[in-house]
């Protein structure tokens, strides 16, 4: 077993690495430039919105400035669950908007994977739907209240399983009891987003890398090379908000880590199943999400330090080394006969968290400028019915998208520092310590600490 200090860190991500490395840079913007829409962040959601721009409108001028090179972020780091997830819940839009957004996402799962055929994007996707599990008695419960609340809505498609169904279909160790609903395929993250590059620039968009943006505004953004001028101007910019002049405190940067690990033999699969490829998470508060990979590695995921004083970000996905420990032990005793395979790899990415933990997408018309993103993690779906939706928005097209709950919803601002770090860092504290009262097994409710954070992170 290879010692945690001696797997590589970083580097961006895993998923590049299997790729051959680092993609080889598109230039950057050399002055100042005049265009229809101007997208900031070639991520999934940026990349989203100008190919749907360009197929609506094939004569429009449209430019993609991205800070490192597209798939950069989450967009290339992600857990790869193509999911139906509707980020901050259903119950906040009413019942018809509600399950409006419900479908919407679902048939996104479906519309995304149908992308990738038409463009021959060879991206690893199975769709094999989403398998959460139970392993403590308050967790259980929370599986069973969750399973009933999913059930009353239409789209949802979820069944309840218990212990013995669940390890028929992935045999996790001290599992209690599961839930799958068929609205998610697995998918190599970063061959997404290389894919959908390269299919963007197949329609005359340019991309140009190596280009940060310092500030957004009303009919310009201004980069480091150049200002780029536009009708429309379009913040994709997710985890990296912060760094905006202006949005210090619009949504916070979250870390997400994760590890894989070298190819796994037969015998492992034989005894484990996951024949589906399903993804796969989990109902402790501070959960984990994996997959079984194309080559037969599992990659694992989950919370380490969770947030970086000032909202700083970090530069090549690097996480520490306590996290790849922590992680390790989990992926282990979730499947025992993993304990001798090697951890390849670790790193880590930030997602962007409103205040309110509800994604939003929206345009101003008065000035042009468009966002979208907030997805806590649940963005890989989420994201192609954003740049759908800001298509529509700058294309001005009465659709049903535009009417989606979640078009031109704001949240507040973050606090300010140390607020902000310190209700973040205690929100952490708390569900972890719920975690390890719950794993006790004495009692089948929901921890304290868990309420607490609950009611600190205004959830």
């Amino acid at each position: 077993m290879t010692p945690e200090s001696a797997v590589a860190n970083g580097d961006v991500s895993w998923w590049w690495h299997d790729l051959g490395g680092l993609p080889s840079a598109r230039p950057a913007l050399t002055g100042d430039l005049d265009a229809d829409v101007a997208i900031v962040g070639a991520g999934y959601t940026g990349l989203w919105a100008a190919y749907y721009l360009k197929t609506r409108q094939p004569d429009l001028r449209v430019a993609v400035l991205e800070q490192r090179f597209a798939g950069f972020g989450a967009s290339g780091r992600n857990g790869g669950w193509l999911t139906n997830s509707v980020t901050g819940g259903r119950a906040r839009y009413g019942r018809d908007g509600g399950a409006a957004q419900q479908l919407a996402l679902n048939a996104a799962v479906e519309e995304v994977i149908a992308v990738t055929e038409r463009e021959g994007i060879h991206a690893d996707i199975v769709n094999g739907g989403e398998f959460e599990v139970a392993r403590t008695p308050a967790a259980l419960a929370r599986l069973r209240t969750t399973f009933a609340e999913e059930a009353a809505w239409p789209g949802t498609d979820v069944e309840l399983l218990d212990a013995a169904a669940a390890a028929s279909r992935i045999d996790i160790a001290g599992a209690l009891g599961g839930i799958w609903h068929p609205h998610c395929a697995r998918v190599h993250p970063a061959k997404l987003a290389s894919g959908l590059a390269s299919a963007v620039e197949r329609l005359g968009v340019t991309i140009y890398e190596n280009t940060h943006v310092s500030a957004i505004e009303a009919g310009r953004a201004i980069t480091d090379h150049g200002i780029v001028r536009a009708a429309h101007v379009l913040r994709a910019t997710e985890g990296f908000t912060a760094d905006l002049r202006g949005e210090h405190r619009t949504w916070l940067p979250m870390n997400s880590s994760m590890i894989v690990t070298e190819q796994l033999p037969p015998s492992f699969w034989s005894n484990v199943g996951w024949e589906g490829r399903e993804t796969l998470g989990d109902f402790a508060h501070v959960y984990m999400y994996a997959q079984r990979t194309a080559d037969d590695r599992i990659a694992f995921g989950g919370r380490g330090v969770p947030y970086r004083y000032g909202s700083r970000v970090d530069t090549d996905g690097s996480t520490q080394e306590r996290t790849i420990t922590s992680l390790a032990a989990l992926l282990r005793d979730f499947f025992p006969d993993a304990s001798a395979v090697p951890i390849a790899h670790a790193w880590a990415g930030v997602l962007g968290v409103p205040r309110d933990w509800a994604a939003t997408v929206g345009l101003d018309r008065a000035t042009g400028l468009g966002w979208a993103g907030g997805y806590v993690g649940t963005g890989v779906t989420a994201t192609n019915l954003a740049g759908r939706t800001l298509a529509d928005l700058v294309l001005e097209r009465e659709t049903d998208l535009v009417r989606l709950p979640w078009v031109d919803h704001r949240a507040k601002n973050w606090e300010v520092e140390p607020l902000r770090f310190l209700a973040v860092n205690a929100i952490y504290t708390a569900y972890r310590a719920a975690d390890r009262a719950e794993a006790s097994g004495r009692s089948s409710r929901t921890s304290v600490f868990a309420k607490a954070a609950d009611l600190i992170a205004g959830r």
